[in-house]
């Protein structure tokens, strides 16, 4: 490891996003950090993905154009080639923010017991401008009960995940390849099985919002089903029943509460939701609760 730059591998999975394929490109390598693995794994395109991946190869560590079995073997075969002791994918229209690896890297070496983060949900349009939603309600904050709750519109923000290799290895070491759409939903799934979801204030990456040709936008109730079915699946397994309806009962319960701090407080212990990583310039990165 370079001296307090642990290696980062990240792996781009891409076909025929011609369009949008070098803006990720450089907003992984434009980061400038040192100890970076970047792997690209095209599925053949066949517009001009190859040239623009061939524009940056010496810059790669590894890149390969062939025909796979779609987005999640791709995914697959990336980690395959990775060697980073903290990982992570970001797909072929999606955007990092400036210098987000460094402060990746920060939160994994000063919290040695911190080994998932997610950074504040951030979005871009087609000219890639950079927006937020509203607020949400938890703070961005997951748990396993809060992610069986299939909120709408609520969802753990891919591109923002980081993870470290051991997890990885804990979680199975792979990514599903059973599902069309929701591979990464039922990583998250395992990955709960045996580490809490840290999320942090700081910008780390962006989903890009597209007004055409956006399996996830066109695929979106399919995507639904799969997740409804891996959560069902999940409760059941693990013999969750009975806790999963009754905590349902107790949020409702809770919204007659007219004292919005002691239902926001109670809310966050019922969902047993992890604390928070903030950054302040004054005082660094720390772990709150609240």
């Amino acid at each position: 490891m370079k001296l307090g730059f642990p290696k980062i591998s990240i792996v781009t999975p891409s076909y025929n996003q011609g369009e949008y394929l070098e803006q990720t490109i450089q907003s992984v390598l434009n980061q400038k950090y040192p100890n970076l693995e970047y792997i690209i794994i095209d599925g053949g395109s066949t517009d001009n993905s190859v040239e623009i991946i061939k524009k940056y190869e010496s810059k790669l560590t590894y890149w390969t154009s062939e025909k796979d079995n779609g987005l999640y073997h791709a995914i697959q075969k990336g980690f395959k080639k990775s060697t980073g002791e903290i990982m992570a994918w970001i797909n072929s229209d999606d955007l990092y923010h400036n210098k987000c690896l460094f402060s990746v890297a920060r939160i994994f070496t000063q919290f040695k017991n911190v080994n998932w983060i997610m950074g504040k949900n951030t979005f871009f349009d087609e000219e890639s401008n950079c927006f937020v939603y509203d607020i949400d309600p938890y703070n961005e904050r997951w748990s396993i009960w809060r992610f069986y709750r299939l909120e709408p519109t609520r969802f753990i923000q891919q591109e923002s995940n980081f993870w470290r290799r051991s997890l990885w290895d804990k979680a199975g070491a792979y990514i599903s390849q059973n599902l069309e759409l929701a591979g990464d939903f039922e990583l998250w799934l395992r990955f709960f099985q045996h580490e809490k979801l840290y999320t942090t204030n700081i910008l780390i990456a962006g989903f890009r919002q597209r007004s055409r040709n956006q399996k996830s936008k066109e695929g979106m109730q399919q995507y639904i089903q799969e997740i409804r079915n891996l959560v069902k699946q999940d409760i059941k397994n693990k013999k969750r029943t009975f806790y999963f309806y009754s905590l349902n009962l107790l949020l409702r319960i809770i919204k007659i509460i007219p004292f919005k701090n002691m239902k926001s407080r109670l809310k966050g212990k019922l969902l047993v939701l992890p604390a928070r990583i903030l950054y302040t310039p004054n005082e660094g990165f720390q772990i709150q609760q609240k």
